[in-house]
């Protein structure tokens, strides 16, 4: 309507304006004429109606070149229309995907989705919900099947196609292909937040602290966790390595894996503790009885205190000694006391060993200080005194047992 107004007005305002100037002419004379020739024919008629004729004439080839022009285009318009039309349906479908994925109908969600996904401006956010719809419902396989089309139709979305394969299988608890694709992702991407945050997580579900020992860099560099948590969490894993070596490992690999450990991680008296206990075990003791003394130095800790006690050393006279210097200032402490005991009977200083152990039982009674002290005793051929401290430590023991009962219950 609106293009045939446009077309109308400007022939009226013509005609209107041929008819004045018509009107005008006729004042003249002679108002003008025009002749044409052709061979032998000859056309003659007024400049006004000559005039008039080339308008209408002009309109008249106008209106049937816009119409052919119309009728060409006709087909294209019909397809586009037909495009659009299943356009906006596509985005209705994607809408109602959505919503019916949000309120659990998840295969109903995945079949309007995955049938309007061809004609949609978004194919791929069809293929990851529905993905994510047939997760939901446990369908794996059409969960694959989605994340493969999904490829195909977007084969430049690697990334997003990769991360969302990855935290699908993290919830599903398919830890090896997660890390699978998030490896293959960081190979393609190492900066990329996500891919090392999801890797970070599959990591510690897995167990590999090694491979979080690795990306530890990464993650503080790229801002993906807090100067604190990257702290954290490098303590955790040098922990569990450490454990890991003392469980399945060689002295030469914990020690390897000791050497590269930061000092302000080494001074843990936790940490340092799964080291020594481990070294001490494979018969390593006297190798790390200075380091296990300057550790002891640095951070006193009970633990590794009965830990120097129970090293087999080349020195024993050097061993109780460098004890008794930390005696001086941890006067009280019943292990210290206890541990000076046992190594005083080492050294076979008799008169020394049962002070300590007395002192030690004084402080804090425990079994082993008892049973120390009455292998003493009775090694001396004082049996009242041996049979004594026996019986001190069974009750004490029994004791223990009873109050662990009554916990656990």
């Amino acid at each position: 309507m609106k293009k045939l107004f446009y077309f109308l007005v400007p022939l009226i305002v013509t005609l209107i304006v041929a008819f004045f100037v018509n009107k005008a002419l006729q004042q003249f004379d002679n108002p003008g004429y025009v002749l044409i020739g052709i061979g032998h024919w000859s056309l003659e008629t007024s400049l006004v109606i000559f005039s008039v004729s080339l308008i209408i004439i002009f309109y008249v080839f106008y209106l049937l070149f816009r119409s052919l022009g119309y009728l060409l285009r006709l087909p294209g318009r019909l397809k586009n229309r037909g495009k659009n039309i299943r356009f906006n349906r596509s985005q209705e479908a994607l809408i109602a995907g959505l919503v019916d994925s949000a309120e659990g109908n998840w295969e109903k969600a995945e079949n309007i989705l995955i049938k309007h996904a061809s004609h949609s401006g978004a194919p791929l956010i069809h293929y990851l919900t529905a993905a994510r719809a047939a997760q939901s419902r446990g369908a794996f396989d059409k969960r694959d099947e989605y994340l493969k089309q999904a490829n195909d139709q977007a084969p430049d979305s690697t990334v997003v196609i990769g991360l969302t394969q990855a935290e699908l299988n993290l919830s599903g608890n398919q830890f090896e292909q997660a890390l699978e694709t998030l490896t293959r992702l960081h190979s393609i991407d190492p900066t990329h937040a996500s891919v090392l945050k999801l890797l970070h997580q599959t990591y510690e579900h897995v167990g590999d602290w090694q491979g979080i020992r690795n990306l530890i860099p990464s993650l503080h560099s790229n801002k993906i966790l807090m100067e604190t948590e990257v702290k954290l969490l490098e303590i955790e894993a040098f922990r569990q390595l450490l454990k890991q070596s003392a469980e399945k490992g060689t002295p030469e690999t914990l020690s390897l894996l000791w050497s590269e450990i930061p000092d302000y991680i080494k001074t843990m008296a936790d940490i340092a503790a799964i080291y020594f206990a481990a070294m001490i075990g494979w018969g390593m003791g006297a190798l790390v009885e200075n380091e296990l003394a300057n550790t002891l130095s640095v951070i006193w800790d009970e633990t590794l205190v009965v830990l120097f006690g129970s090293i087999q050393s080349n020195d024993d006279l050097k061993q109780l000694e460098t004890a008794e210097k930390w005696s001086y200032i941890h006067q009280e402490n019943a292990v210290l006391l206890g541990v000076l005991g046992k190594l005083a009977i080492k050294c076979s200083d008799t008169f020394k060993a049962e002070s300590y152990l007395a002192k030690s039982i004084a402080a804090e009674p425990t079994v082993q200080a008892y049973q120390l002290l009455g292998d003493l005793l009775f090694a001396q051929d004082d049996k009242d005194n041996a049979i004594s401290c026996y019986k001190n430590g069974l009750e004490l023991a029994s004791s223990e047992v009873v109050s662990q009962i009554g916990i656990l219950s």
